[in-house]
């Protein structure tokens, strides 16, 4: 039987991510440890720095019972030029999920077409659904009963926002989207899920009455050379304060970190009343908990 990976969101259903998240919920409410997974080990394979992202995982994997082992570029024959094809098939054989976070969705989806064991996208070019299920987590906890029906993005349309459209046309909500032109979220999504989204050149039409209000940096990792452009591109796609009362009034502001003061948000956002970054970051370890255990568990 083949394993089941957690590339992006699809060919996952409304009822296997609300499982997750609800499971995720359950999880944090409870403290909860195990050794399901004594004797199980997680490859975390990493080509971009992270903070967020391996620390939940390797967390998370050791409140299962199980172990992890941390490979960076350097770390594998893949840098002298193994073929992911086999480097695939050797750590799937030896390990029982790998966690990978690199450049190219591409080369993440051909490890997972060779690998015997679930593979799990820590973050690539295209997608980030990891970070999305700590999102609606976050939300879900924050209002109880409430039904997400609006997120606004403002920004550039990356792999997060992709990953939010993914979400969106799954549990059936609007996402509308705040971005300079040539900064659209990708472009076969768009096409695939238009129902869901909004494209605006209104701030303030893509605020009104949205319940998630988020963004991200300005210059993704390994663009660093286009920041000082970026700057000029971007400087008037930001969250402060005041953004925060046209939208609803239960509306919670989220932000994948690390953030950057004074450009996607001003400096003080991140401790406004309304935000709900801290809970948002925390949340990673538990959603990431509830995922290992939806992939793995016999």
């Amino acid at each position: 039987m083949r394993p089941k990976h957690f590339l992006n969101f699809e060919n996952f259903s409304r009822e296997d991510l609300s499982h997750i998240i609800d499971r995720a919920i359950e999880i944090k409410s409870k403290s909860e440890t195990s050794n399901i997974f004594d004797k199980k080990t997680l490859g975390l394979i990493f080509q971009k720095p992270s903070t967020r992202t391996r620390v939940s995982f390797e967390v998370a994997m050791n409140k299962l019972g199980g172990s992890t082992i941390f490979l960076s570029s350097s770390d594998l024959q893949m840098s002298r030029g193994e073929p992911i094809q086999d480097t695939s098939k050797v750590l799937s054989s030896m390990v029982d999920a790998v966690v990978i976070r690199n450049d190219s969705h591409e080369e993440l989806k051909l490890f997972s077409e060779n690998s015997s064991v679930p593979v799990i996208n820590g973050l690539t070019d295209l997608f980030h659904p990891c970070q999305i299920l700590a999102d609606l987590m976050t939300f879900k906890e924050k209002n109880k009963g409430e039904i997400l029906k609006k997120v606004c993005w403002i920004g550039d349309g990356n792999n997060v926002c992709n990953s939010y459209i993914e979400a969106a046309s799954i549990f059936d909500f609007e996402i509308s989207i705040f971005c300079p032109k040539g900064c659209e979220p990708y472009q076969p999504l768009l096409s695939n899920a238009k129902d869901f989204i909004t494209l605006t050149s209104s701030k303030n039409e893509a605020l009104e009455k949205a319940q998630i209000v988020t963004t991200d940096v300005w210059t993704s990792m390994n663009n660093e050379s286009s920041s000082k452009e970026r700057r000029k591109t971007f400087k008037n796609f930001f969250v402060e304060e005041k953004d925060m009362s046209l939208a609803d009034d239960n509306a919670i502001f989220l932000h994948c970190l690390p953030a950057h003061r004074g450009e996607e948000i001003s400096f003080t956002m991140l401790e406004d009343a309304q935000s709900m970054v801290w809970h948002q970051a925390e949340n990673r370890l538990h959603a990431q908990q509830s995922l290992l255990e939806f992939l793995l568990a016999d």
